[in-house]
């Protein structure tokens, strides 16, 4: 009897293990209803399992980006706007200037890591709460895709191999998805087994501590708001690539996801603590409950409720934690 209690007190140490054991108890909960109630509650058809696998990419590996911020201690919330800027490079440099789409991908990606650079600069430069600087970087983005391209979808439509390598499936496993993945397998030997994620748990968890031991909290800030910029263009293109489309304001609203996904994942706001695990299972289960309410037809602006609440909720259970640990 005391075994299964043991064992999940065990799971729930790791990091990540909190949110992994509210995932796997909800994903119980689904499955069973999709079993017993397979025409009112169509969460196992394969249709609605497709469409999931192919949402959680877009916020995941935005995600990822900013969770190595956050553990760097610092934020970005320009991100969403980047997200739709270097895609619109992407698609302008194929579409008016017939570059291929691969040169493009690398473009997007240049121009988003610039950005958050540019970002990282000012806020250290200044010493700047990065909250602010990247909350004008947003605004100032925003205002920018509206400038060049207007309101106007645009067209996406890459040559057929980038569009299977990044935008096809393998039955209903996306390429997006085994992307995500892949990224989330990367990120996690950088975190735990190379000398850069030390330095970004170092950082974030006591900056002057890390400085006094030959870290330079600097380079490793710009390093991290390089990698957020990065991520969230990569992310524009992979989502631009599986609609062949975008859409001006598309990315309005992912910077407060990503955070959200990191928060409830288990990162601290303060920094020095997070896990990849984490972050991906706040993406997916950010996109879980918005699967939920629509198969429960419930209002969308519902899901706000549920993020809202989980939020506050992993973010109190974060602090209790930490304040238990240094007990």
């Amino acid at each position: 009897m005391n075994r299964p209690v043991a064992w999940i007190r065990r799971v729930g140490q790791i990091p990540g293990g909190g949110i992994l054991i509210v995932f796997v108890a909800i994903q119980i909960v689904c499955i069973a209803g999709g079993l017993l109630f397979p025409a009112q509650f169509r969460y196992l058809a394969s249709g609605n399992i497709s469409v999931m696998l192919q949402a959680i990419p877009t916020l995941g590996v935005i995600s990822l980006g900013v969770g190595m911020l956050m553990i760097a201690g610092e934020f970005d919330l320009s991100v969403g706007s980047v997200y739709t800027f270097a895609s619109i490079a992407a698609a302008a440099l194929l579409n008016d200037f017939s570059v291929p789409a691969w040169v493009g991908l690398i473009a997007a990606i240049a121009i988003g890591a610039a950005i958050g650079v540019l970002n990282g600069l000012i806020t250290l430069a200044f010493a700047l709460p990065s909250f602010i600087v990247t909350l004008g970087a947003m605004l100032f983005w925003r205002g920018m895709i509206l400038l060049m391209h207007g309101a106007l979808s645009i067209d996406f439509e890459p040559d057929p191999v980038f569009q299977a390598v990044f935008g096809g499936s393998i039955g209903l496993l996306p390429a997006s998805f085994l992307w995500l993945v892949l990224f989330c397998v990367g990120f996690h030997v950088m975190l735990q087994h190379r000398r850069l994620g030390n330095h970004m748990f170092a950082v974030g968890g006591n900056r002057d501590a890390a400085y006094a031991i030959g870290i330079r909290p600097g380079q490793v800030k710009l390093i991290a708001f390089a990698l957020a910029g990065g991520m969230a263009a990569l992310s524009g293109v992979f989502s631009a690539t599986r609609v062949n489309s975008i859409t001006p304001v598309g990315g309005a609203g992912l910077e407060l996801q990503a955070i959200a996904a990191c928060v409830i994942g288990g990162l601290s706001l303060n920094g020095g603590r997070g896990s990849v695990l984490g972050i991906f299972l706040g993406a997916a289960l950010i996109y879980t409950i918005q699967d939920l309410l629509l198969l429960l037809r419930a209002p969308g602006f519902y899901l706000d409720i549920f993020v809202g609440a989980l939020i506050v909720g992993a973010a109190i259970l974060n602090q209790v934690a930490a304040r238990s640990a240094k007990r």
